[in-house]
């Protein structure tokens, strides 16, 4: 509940409208959670910043909507996917898309029990019966086929039909989320009637502004001056990777945010972005790209004193 309600006093600081703020607790009043469901929400470690698109967001949800976040490699869509369900308080199922995903691994199978056939649940069914949020991470890796099943869930019938144990209803509190990125390998197109059961939100780059302020919440002690680097230094790396210089690997902003945890604790500054940003690119050539951009922003034999006041 603490946790609930410092996501409403954040959204308050970022002056998301309070209109939507009050309809989100009204929404927590009337969706009460199965206590025994408290555990699958998640446990945040950061905030999405982005006023448009929390306002997009949020107000999707309310309409009944499922979400489509559509972006790039360190655009927040899965931060964003867990920060929504922790705003409206509910429970998260989290299903992870791969070309073998069958429509037993969404739904559920039949399985032995006390040795006579049962039904064992999948992550679709718990979240439709529970009134979850299922985030349905990089759904355009799946193949047609397998999603095909989800046709009924997602539009307006809103059931799952289970074949020999009839079908069941969707709780009203559940949403779907799901999240694609065309720039990794094994993605396909989603095809039109699956894109048609969601509102799609374009999810951009997190701004300067913006990573200052995570910065700020994370780091409360690193020195204004190199907050300024990282925040230029990522940004280097966002442009590069846009012009096609270099690839997405380094684009990591949690590979980022954890090579500063590793300064914060002593290692020195570019060893410290070595394991956590250039070391993602196997390629020599791109390796030493980066190094490049890295050393125009960060002298060598930065150390922690440096860099934070405490």
């Amino acid at each position: 509940m603490e946790q609930r309600e410092s996501m409403l006093d954040f959204l308050k600081k970022e002056g998301i409208r309070e209109d939507l703020i009050l309809q989100i607790e009204q929404f927590r009043k009337f969706y009460r959670v199965n206590p025994e469901l408290e555990y699958r929400i998640p446990k945040l470690k950061y905030y999405y910043y982005g006023v448009e698109v929390w306002e997009e967001a949020i107000t999707a949800i309310l309409c009944g909507e499922n979400l489509l976040l559509e972006g790039t490699k360190a655009t927040g869509k899965n931060v964003l996917a867990e920060n929504l369900a922790v705003a409206f308080g509910r429970p998260t199922w989290d299903v992870s898309f791969y070309a073998n995903v069958d429509a037993s691994s969404l739904i559920g199978a039949d399985t032995l029990e006390n040795g006579r056939v049962v039904f064992r649940p999948g992550p679709i069914y718990e979240c439709a019966q529970w009134g979850g949020f299922g985030v349905l991470d990089e759904i355009n890796m799946a193949k047609n086929e397998s999603l095909a099943i989800l046709h009924a869930t997602l539009d307006f019938r809103r059931i799952i039909d289970v074949s020999g144990y009839g079908k069941i209803t969707l709780d009203d509190a559940t949403r779907f989320i799901a999240t694609m990125n065309y720039g990794y390998a094994g993605t396909r197109e989603l095809n039109e009637a699956l894109a048609s059961r969601f509102m799609v939100i374009l999810m951009p780059y997190i701004s300067p502004e913006n990573l200052a302020k995570l910065f700020r919440k994370e780091f409360p002690t690193m020195r204004d001056k190199y907050m300024e680097q990282f925040i230029g230094l990522f940004q280097d790396i966002q442009t590069k990777s846009e012009n096609a210089e270099i690839s997405t690997k380094c684009l990591d902003l949690r590979g980022f945010l954890s090579s500063i945890l590793l300064m914060n604790k002593g290692l020195e500054a570019n060893q410290a972005l070595l394991m956590g940003i250039i070391n993602k690119s196997f390629d020599e050539f791109e390796r030493q790209l980066i190094q490049d951009v890295i050393r125009l922003r960060i002298p060598e034999k930065l150390e922690r004193g440096e860099i934070f006041t405490d």
